[in-house]
């Protein structure tokens, strides 16, 4: 793998549960077998990516714009927006949806 990648060379896939919800996969484990997935996620205002579970790793979440609502299984429900981090243990059902017309994340 390259040091570094543009990511304006990455496309945009559409999100392998979520209709209407995007993914641009920059790091993955299957493609660099790396023990570490990093992707873009793009969520249009009133879009639901439903619970789903990561089994093999934890995942971060940091939204970039816009602003949301999330779950987590053991948590409850919670604002999701810029300037926070949130970390879904491996294992655990998370789901989100876009409340403002500018998400991502």
């Amino acid at each position: 793998m390259e040091a570094y990648r543009l990511t304006n060379d990455m496309a945009w896939l559409p999100h392998t549960i979520a209709e209407g919800v995007q993914i641009k996969p920059m790091i993955t484990k299957r493609e660099h077998d790396l023990d570490v997935t990093c992707i873009l996620v793009r969520v249009p205002a009133g879009k639901v990516v439903g619970e789903h579970i990561h089994p093999a790793q934890d995942d971060i979440l940091y939204p970039l714009s816009g602003k949301g609502s999330m779950w987590v299984d053991g948590t409850g429900s919670f604002s999701l927006e810029p300037g926070m981090v949130v970390q879904v243990p491996r294992g655990t059902k998370p789901g989100r949806s876009s409340d403002s017309r500018k998400a991502g994340g």
